[in-house]
């Protein structure tokens, strides 16, 4: 029976892990495709109002990189982003590392 429990641990240790890895994958992604979503927005929006795609693009591309710029300089704005990804990742390790105490204890 033992053995089974601490299957059991390992399985959801497993799960826990998957679930924080798949929370830290999503969130720096977000990170990185949330400028390149605001330039196809913009493209949309201007092609909408008549504009050639192409000049669109030459126009949005620099809009957004001033916005990243923006923030980019803005105290503390980007290290705040940064950090709570660095917080997610260090929850996620205390939480599988967690497991492996009540693995030990099941064993015993």
């Amino acid at each position: 029976m033992k053995k089974v429990n601490v299957v059991l641990v390992r399985l959801l240790q497993f799960v826990v892990f998957t679930l924080f890895t798949f929370m830290v994958i999503a969130y720096f992604g977000a990170m990185v495709l949330l400028p390149l979503d605001a330039v196809v927005m913009l493209i949309k929006l201007m092609s909408v109002v008549g504009l050639n795609e192409f000049i669109a693009a030459f126009i949005a591309i620099p809009v957004v990189g001033y916005l990243c710029l923006t923030v980019y300089k803005t105290p503390g704005l980007g290290n705040m982003i940064v950090e709570t990804g660095v917080e997610l990742i260090n929850t996620g390790k205390a939480r599988v590392e967690g497991f492996n105490k009540i693995a030990g204890a099941v064993k015993a």
